[in-house]
């Protein structure tokens, strides 16, 4: 019903018409003999003047050396030609145009002849905006080149320390090259950091780095974010398929996170993806050729899980060609540090502060273990900074694991769960006392109301051992 009524003349020729007057390129359309039989506005505007007066005109009226009735009697199609105007006939500026011309034919014959007319100015002008945006596009995309060139440089990770200075050389070598790199160490060491600086120090660099959390995404989604699927290959596809990691990171890198938690089905197809260099979307046939460099990353001991038959051993010699293992935070401690002044002046400059770090507290990072390492020690940094008082953090600020150390309590075969609970109470209050005190033994005994040796018996007693860098007097 609604064909029936777009075919009606009338509606024929407002849709004709507002299709002609929407363009900005001209369009006329003439009779075999040359009569003007439609023509819209831009194509009025730039000859200066009217669809009233060219309308039942020659075309030859207003453009003296026209085409259009040859075009009418050849039956041939012109596409993007230059036509240049003759006897000093220049309009807007213009004195040339490009045109296609085409007739239209009825069984062969031709009844008419259209014309379509690009404007040399506005094209001019379309070009050069279309060379700005591309000339801003090559721009922002050279400046995110060297935004993550500059942010993931070498040169840019914190560190001084021998072992350190060591992983990084190894780093720089694997960047040479296109082989597999495997990255180990505990856990906040900063592994991404390294595959991010390989990557971007590479051949690779003007290419894709895609990054995967192996451990982040449930067993039965991690194929299909790995490898793709084909539109309709299972209940909620998109339309259209879509593309898995390994197709977006062609030409360039794929860092697989956690690579340790991967399922050992999965374990399986990663390998032949990285023998064979090409995958299968789920639901495909035809497998697509891939080039991707792989680097790999795990906290886990992964010798001990091909022990457990929970990683395969052949994958694992795929993965670890080059390996980097970076060492932790408490082996470094030349660059505990760096890292708080670090992360402190990145604080400062982003919130327009001058906020210190008093010598104390910065003695007491200094000399603590770390076991979350570099990411333990940013949060505690980010922690202080917020709670500094005058733009000053001191021992106040830190967490109280930092100050003091020891085995929690626990009950004798003489004890009950009431003495549990008093002693644990009694050691939350004098932990406060002391924090609020600077761990001040004299000042924290006098507003407990206790004598200096009651509360050094009661720290023995609890187990509170005050850290050697306090001055408790």
């Amino acid at each position: 019903m609604a064909l029936d009524t777009f075919k009606s003349y009338e509606n024929y020729k407002l849709v004709f018409d507002e299709i002609l007057n929407m363009t900005e390129d001209g369009f006329v359309v003439t009779a075999v003999d040359g009569t003007i039989l439609e023509i819209n506005k831009s194509y009025c505007d730039f000859l200066g003047t009217s669809k009233d007066y060219a309308l039942g005109r020659n075309i030859s009226e207003l453009i003296k050396n026209t085409k259009m009735m040859e075009i009418a009697s050849t039956g041939k199609k012109e596409v993007d030609v230059i036509h240049e105007f003759v006897d000093g006939q220049k309009y807007n500026g213009d004195d040339f145009l490009v045109v296609t011309r085409s007739p239209v034919k009825n069984n062969d014959e031709v009844i008419a002849a259209v014309a379509q007319v690009k404007f040399r100015l506005h094209t001019i002008k379309l070009a050069d905006k279309l060379k700005r945006q591309d000339q801003e596009l090559k721009y922002y995309r050279d400046e995110l080149r060297r935004l993550g060139e500059s942010k993931f440089s070498f040169e840019s990770i914190v560190g001084v320390s021998d072992k350190f200075d060591e992983v990084k050389v190894l780093a720089k070598k694997a960047s040479k090259n296109n082989l597999p790199v495997m990255i180990t160490g505990e856990t906040g060491t900063g592994k991404e950091v390294f595959a991010n600086s390989i990557h971007y120090a590479s051949d690779r660099k003007n290419n894709p780095l895609i990054r995967i959390n192996c451990a982040a995404i449930p067993a039965e989604l991690l194929e299909s974010e790995l490898f793709g699927y084909e539109e309709g290959s299972f209940t909620g596809a998109k339309k259209g398929g879509k593309k898995g990691k390994f197709q977006l990171a062609d030409g360039g890198t794929i860092f697989l996170d956690e690579i340790g938690d991967m399922p050992m089905h999965m374990q399986a197809k990663l390998l032949r993806v990285l023998q064979e260099n090409e995958i299968e979307r789920i639901g495909g046939y035809e497998p697509i050729p891939i080039d991707v460099r792989v680097i790999s990353a795990t906290h886990q001991d992964l010798r001990k899980l091909i022990k457990e038959k929970k990683f395969r051993e052949d994958l694992y010699y795929r993965l670890n060609v080059i390996n980097i293992e970076i060492p932790p935070l408490r082996q470094r401690q030349e660059d505990i540090e760096l890292f708080m002044n670090d992360f402190l002046e990145e604080l400062n400059k982003k919130y327009k502060t001058s906020t210190t770090i008093t010598p104390k507290a910065m003695e007491l990072l200094r000399n603590h273990t770390w076991p979350g390492n570099v990411r333990e020690l940013k949060n505690v940094v980010e922690s202080a900074y917020a709670l500094a008082d005058d733009e000053r953090i001191g021992i106040k600020q830190l967490p109280s694991n930092l100050i003091t150390s020891g085995k929690k309590f626990s009950i004798d075969a003489k004890g009950n769960d009431l003495d549990f609970i008093l002693n644990e109470f009694e050691k939350e209050i004098i932990l406060d006392y002391l924090n609020k005190n600077d761990y001040k033994i004299s000042k924290t005994a006098r507003e407990l109301g206790i004598h200096r040796t009651t509360l050094y018996n009661k720290l023995k007693k609890l187990n509170i051992t005050i850290s050697k860098n306090i001055e408790v007097e």
